[in-house]
C-alpha cells in the first residue's frame, strides 16, 4: 500500500463515497483527489465540493460532461441501435467509459498513480470502470473498497462516519428504498421489493414518467431530423446533443414512454431484476430505425442487425475501449453516411408510433413499390427465374429423398 501516493476517486458526495474518501486516506496513507461528473443526473453536483473540502480534500474536480456524454457516447451507441437482451437501452453501461476516461485524464494531470470507485463486488460497474481504466492507462492501480473493507451495511458506514467525524446529510421525509442511478439517458431502480421478480413496482417509484394510463388523451407529434445518423433538430429547431435528449426525456416522460421492468444477466454471472426509465432513448431508437429503413441498403441493414447484439454486449460488459468495439463502430459509422432526413413520430400513452419518414437520400422508389401500374420499371416476369434459382437446392434435396414430408 505504501507505493500509492495519490488516488483519484469517483466521488458523488453521498454516504458511500464520503466514507471511501476517508477510508482510503487512512488505509493507504495517501492523498485523495475527488472527481464528480455531471452527466445530467438531475441533482446538483456543486455541493460535492463543500463535502469534499470538509473531508480535507485539496484537489477537487467537478465537470459538466453532458454534451460530451451524449455526443461521443450515447449518439454513437444509438447509431448501432444497441439494445441488450432485447430490452435494456444500456443507460448505466454507456456512462461508465466516460467516467473512466475522465478519471485517467485527471490522474495524468495530477500525477496520481491510482484511481478508486464505489462500485460493489457484485455488480457490473466494477468491471466497466476498471476495464476502461486499464485500457487507457495500463499501469494504473485500482482501489475498490467494497472488495477490501468490512463495512458491509449502511449501519456500519454510519458508525464509521460517527467515529471519524464525517458529516452525513440526513434528508427529511421518506428515503427511497431503491438503489438508483441516473444520467441524461435514463434512471434505474434496483433493490427492496424489486429483488422479488414477482413483485410489481410501486407507482410512486417512477420519477421521470407518468403511467401510460394517466398520460394525456391527445397524442403528441414530433419531427426528428437526422444527419449521418445523429439527431440535429426537433420540430425544425436545431439543438445540441444534450439538449435533444433533455427535450425528448421531457416530452417522452409526459406521455408515459420508456418504462421497462427486466431481469438481466450480469457479466459477473448472476441474474438481477431492474426497472428503467428511458423516455428519450426509447423515442430515439424507434426514430433511428425508421430513418434507416428508407436510407440503408438491405444487406447493410441486415448485417448491422446481426452484429448489434455483440456490440451491445461489449458495452454492457465494459469493453467500450476495446479494439473490437472500435472496429465495429467504424463499420457502423460508415453505414450512416446517407442516414439523413426526417422522421415523424406520434407519442400516445406509452407508445411511440412512426407515422412518417422522408429523406433526400431515400432508397424507397414509389414507382417500383406501387401496386398500381409501374410503367414497366419492374418486370414481374423476372420473379419466375429468381424463384426457380433460389429454390434449386430445395428441389434437388427433395428429389434425393430429403423432402421434409419424407422425414415425418
Amino acid at each position: 500500500m505504501s507505493d500509492i501516493k495519490k488516488v483519484v476517486l469517483a466521488y458523488s458526495g453521498g454516504l458511500d463515497t464520503s466514507v471511501i474518501a476517508k477510508w482510503i486516506t487512512e488505509t493507504y496513507n495517501c492523498e485523495v483527489v475527488t472527481f464528480t461528473a455531471d452527466l445530467g443526473q438531475g441533482e446538483e453536483v456543486e455541493p460535492a465540493r463543500a463535502k469534499a473540502q470538509a473531508l480535507g480534500i485539496k484537489e477537487i474536480y467537478i465537470d459538466d460532461l453532458r454534451e460530451e456524454f451524449v455526443r461521443d457516447f450515447v449518439f454513437p451507441m444509438f447509431r448501432a441501435n444497441a439494445i441488450y437482451e432485447g430490452e435494456y437501452l444500456l443507460g448505466t453501461s454507456i456512462a461508465r467509459p466516460l467516467i473512466s476516461k475522465r478519471l485517467i485524464e485527471i490522474a495524468n494531470e495530477t500525477g496520481a498513480d491510482a484511481i478508486a470507485h464505489g462500485a460493489t463486488g457484485k455488480g457490473n460497474d466494477q468491471v466497466r470502470f476498471e476495464l476502461g481504466a486499464y485500457a487507457l492507462k495500463p499501469g494504473v492501480q485500482v482501489i475498490a473498497p467494497w472488495r477490501e473493507w468490512d463495512l458491509t451495511s449502511r449501519e456500519s458506514l454510519m458508525a464509521y462516519c460517527d467515529q471519524h467525524g464525517i458529516e452525513v446529510e440526513k434528508k427529511k421525509g421518506k428515503k427511497s428504498p431503491y438503489s438508483m442511478d441516473a444520467n441524461l439517458l435514463h434512471i434505474s431502480y434496483e433493490g427492496d421489493i424489486l429483488e422479488d421478480p414477482w413483485s410489481e413496482p410501486e407507482e410512486d417509484m417512477w420519477l421521470w414518467s407518468v403511467s401510460p394510463e394517466n398520460a394525456p388523451d391527445v397524442a403528441t407529434y414530433l419531427e426528428i431530423e437526422y444527419v449521418k445518423g445523429d439527431i440535429v433538430a426537433l420540430n425544425g429547431e436545431k439543438m445540441s446533443p444534450a439538449t435533444v435528449l433533455e427535450y425528448l426525456n421531457k416530452v417522452g416522460g409526459e406521455n408515459g414512454i420508456g418504462r421497462v421492468d427486466i431481469v438481466e444477466n450480469r457479466y459477473v454471472g448472476m441474474k438481477a431484476r431492474g426497472c428503467y426509465e428511458t423516455p428519450g432513448g426509447t423515442i430515439m431508437m424507434r426514430a433511428h430505425r425508421a430513418i434507416e429503413s428508407i436510407t440503408l441498403d438491405r444487406e447493410v441493414a441486415h448485417l448491422k442487425d446481426s452484429l448489434m447484439p455483440k456490440y451491445a454486449e461489449l458495452i454492457y460488459n465494459g469493453y467500450w475501449w476495446s479494439p473490437e468495439r472500435r472496429m465495429l463502430q467504424s463499420m457502423i459509422d460508415e453505414s450512416q453516411e446517407f442516414v439523413n432526413g426526417t422522421v415523424k413520430v406520434k407519442l400516445y400513452k406509452g407508445n411511440v408510433s412512426v407515422v412518417g419518414r422522408k429523406s433526400d437520400d431515400t432508397l424507397f422508389d414509389e414507382s417500383i413499390a406501387t401496386f398500381e401500374d409501374d410503367g414497366g420499371s419492374y418486370d414481374q416476369k423476372d420473379a419466375e427465374g429468381f424463384i426457380k434459382l433460389n429454390s434449386l437446392r430445395l428441389r434437388l434435396a427433395a428429389l434425393k429423398g430429403r423432402s421434409p414430408l419424407d422425414r415425418e
